[in-house]
């Protein structure tokens, strides 16, 4: 899960006014896949090589460049409306609780990206009541650890810890083939994100961000490059309410 990575102390992101994403620090940007099993349900990420970008460089929020990742201007000639929608709330006030015996599950589900991994192997949200299994709950960590955009955060119980990735400061540019589609920018590793008026998102070990233009949660992610998934999961959600 880690990537090597050389990006700066001082690396962050800042957000351009119904603009793209203003990447400072020479953080290290590469393509990441998800490859699927034959029964369509992701089986594990390839990390692709790194991408040439200079120390700094702009990455494309509309989902409409013509140089794709990067920014061609082109939210001009469209008037991107890039207004930030997202809550303020820090992930530990919007997450739900799942208890199990092992292992607490928290789940933010606004940042859902659609990546699928906590379906792999049965879905996370029936292990974590089955986590005294020692394979359903490596299954469980392994699973919310290939969550990109930190929607899924998993606590084992015994020591009282949080569970995280090793993730380097670093950038993946989400490639979904089997759903024909390209995911979000995930972003890894703490890097600060601040918003077009200088507002600072929480920093967390990994987050998603927008790069389709249609999130109603910007700058995060949550699934509108794939809508029926988001349809189906916001139904199973809906479902256990």
């Amino acid at each position: 899960m880690s990537k090597n990575s050389s990006a700066k102390e001082d690396c962050k992101i800042t957000i351009v006014k119904n603009g793209p994403y203003l990447v400072s620090g020479n953080i290290p940007l590469f393509t990441t896949t998800i490859s699927c099993d034959a029964q369509g349900i992701p089986a594990k990420w390839v990390m692709g090589k790194n991408l040439k970008t200079t120390e700094n460089y702009l990455l494309c929020r509309c989902g409409q460049s013509n140089n794709k990742p990067f920014c061609d201007s082109t939210h001009l000639k469209v008037n991107f409306d890039g207004t930030e929608t997202s809550t303020t709330e820090h992930f530990e006030n919007v997450a739900k609780i799942i208890d199990g015996p092992e292992l607490m599950l928290k789940d933010a589900e606004i940042l859902c990206a659609s990546a699928r991994f906590c379906h792999r192997g049965g879905d996370i949200w029936d292990a974590i009541p089955k986590s005294n299994d020692s394979k359903v709950k490596k299954n469980a960590i392994e699973n919310a650890y290939d969550c990109p955009s930190g929607r899924l955060v998993v606590l084992d119980k015994k020591p009282g810890i949080t569970l995280e990735p090793d993730l380097a400061k670093s950038i993946g540019i989400i490639e979904d083939p089997s759903k024909g589609v390209g995911g979000p920018f995930w972003v890894r590793g703490g890097i600060p994100v601040y918003s077009a008026d200088g507002k600072l998102y929480e920093v967390r070990n990994r987050v998603t961000l927008c790069r389709c233009g249609k999130s109603t949660n910007k700058p995060f992610c949550d699934s509108s490059h794939y809508p029926e998934e988001a349809d189906r999961e916001s139904t199973r959600e809906m479902k256990e309410k």
